[in-house]
């Protein structure tokens, strides 16, 4: 049962954030790195795009989602779990879009591997028509559109869901808001920082070699 629906777009701190919450009981956590360790799973959001779906069969066993393609259903996600908390996760504007044009925007136009590769031919199809084409009406590489759908989609969150609902989190801000709002003891362990500009490609491809997300807990 999903008890945790991550709103914000990736490139917010989401690694990090799947990290601290299956850290903290919350596991397993949905992020774009299941559908890279399993390209099959793909097609679940396929059919989201195309009209209604089984959350309970997309999402079973998992307890939290962050980052895409949640992001993209956090309403229909509200709906199907009403007793869920909302957590966006944000960050400077200006920012954010430097980093997801240098990162994951650039690993999907040069995806790792050759035109056989999984990703090649399961992911980024539904990738570009999900997010850049998507979210971004296939403009993501106008600056100023990107930001304003990027702000746009932020304030629908804050006006669409209650405050004792809603955890609106920065990276940088540690344990204590987290905990806080889901009711649970600050771990002894640093938060996570996984994930930054310079490892993407190297995350995304250990990811698809292993078949897993790796936690930088031991004890996870």
């Amino acid at each position: 049962m999903v008890k945790i629906i991550g709103a914000g777009f990736g490139r917010t701190g989401t690694a990090s954030m799947k990290a601290a919450l299956e850290h903290l009981g919350f596991g397993p956590c949905y992020h774009m790195f299941e559908v890279i360790a399993e390209p099959e799973r793909m097609q679940d959001w396929v059919r989201a795009l195309d009209g209604p779906v089984d959350w309970d069969q997309v999402l079973g066993g998992y307890q939290s989602t962050v980052d895409w393609p949640g992001c993209t259903f956090w309403r229909e996600l509200m709906a199907a779990y009403p007793d869920a908390k909302v957590l966006l996760t944000t960050r400077d504007p200006q920012r954010w879009y430097d980093s997801t044009y240098g990162t994951i925007y650039q690993f999907v136009q040069d995806p790792p591997g050759d035109s056989d590769d999984p990703f090649t031919t399961k992911l980024r199809p539904t990738i570009e028509r999900l997010i850049w084409n998507g979210t971004f009406d296939g403009r993501f590489e106008d600056r100023e559109h990107a930001i304003e759908v990027f702000e746009r989609h932020n304030a629908e969150v804050r006006a669409a869901v209650p405050a004792d609902r809603l955890l609106e989190y920065q990276p940088g801000q540690g344990w204590e808001p987290l905990c806080e709002f889901l009711e649970v003891p600050v771990p002894a362990e640093d938060f996570p920082h996984v994930n930054d500009s310079a490892s993407i490609r190297d995350l995304a491809e250990q990811v698809q070699n292993e078949g897993k997300f790796p936690s930088p807990f031991s004890n996870a």
